[in-house]
């Protein structure tokens, strides 16, 4: 049974298409009776287990993870004698230090801070970050620049909240769950580490290296946004439904009904530009 439509990155091709059924009429005969079976998609990863009818939606949606040509895990049987005389040809990444990784990703989002401290004291310089900007860049740097705990080399501040921060949104765990393991990581390492003792702290230290977005209060029955010239209204003119929540009379803060979160589009575009690594593509 022929693989290539793995590699294929059009999901929409015939190929692709008559690929995933190859695999679920695969995955059918080698799992008979299962109800669910592991998921191949670039975001299951092999770790999540769905039923065999949302296993094909996510690989038409999200890609089949395109190493996984021998379908061990699904039922097919290594053929060692026949791999054992083949010519063995490694797919090895190249390694990269992952402090490195974490100050390339400083630089992306801060392009002109290095060309900021060359500039410095020169007076007829115009200044291409501000001095907020500037100080983020400086609070990034220190735990970009701090060691975990006394006598870590591998792991900075920084870069473990990274890596933890990218472990939670990829394997999809809730704040609670990520809360109790970010405790259980701090007991474990020495008294003096620098770890987070939360999710929120732990938000607090990357504030800066993401793009953010802005908070914009809606209508309960979604007629309208209260932005612009409506800001300063406590009801919506359409239905008459209260902007906030009834709350008791001691709370100082009002809570909204419902919330919408926008992401600006112009500062992504600028990031886009500005990082090394895309930069190219977008010219």
């Amino acid at each position: 049974m022929s693989k290539r439509w793995i590699q294929n990155p059009n999901r929409c091709a015939d190929e692709y298409l008559d690929g995933i059924e190859d695999f679920i009429e695969f995955a059918r005969r080698q799992n008979q009776g299962a109800t669910r079976i592991r998921c191949p998609c670039k975001r299951c990863n092999n770790t999540l287990f769905e039923t065999i009818e949302n296993v094909g939606f996510h690989l038409v949606r999200n890609g089949m993870i395109e190493t996984y040509s021998i379908w061990n895990l699904h039922g097919e049987q290594v053929d060692h004698a026949s791999s054992s005389n083949a010519p063995r040809v490694d797919n090895v990444e190249p390694i990269v230090d992952p402090n490195d990784q974490v100050m390339g990703i400083i630089q992306d989002a801060f392009p002109f801070a290095s060309t900021n401290i060359n500039q410095e004291g020169e007076d007829d310089v115009p200044s291409p970050i501000d001095s907020a900007e500037f100080e983020q860049y400086e609070k990034l740097l220190k735990n970009a620049n701090q060691e975990l705990y006394p006598g870590c080399e591998s792991f900075s501040v920084l870069t473990a909240i990274v890596e933890l921060m990218h472990g939670k949104i990829k394997y999809r765990m809730s704040n609670l769950c990520f809360d109790y393991f970010l405790g259980v990581f701090k007991r474990m390492l020495p008294t003096d580490n620098c770890l987070p003792k939360d999710h929120k702290h732990a938000q607090k230290v990357l504030h800066g290296l993401g793009l953010g977005y802005e908070k914009i209060h809606a209508c309960k029955n979604n007629c309208m946004l209260f932005y612009k010239e409506h800001e300063a209204l406590d009801t919506c003119p359409i239905c008459n439904e209260s902007r906030f929540k009834m709350t008791s009379q001691n709370r100082t803060t009002k809570i909204p009904q419902k919330v919408m979160r926008y992401l600006p589009l112009k500062p992504r575009l600028q990031r886009l530009y500005m990082s090394t690594h895309t930069a190219t593509d977008m010219r």
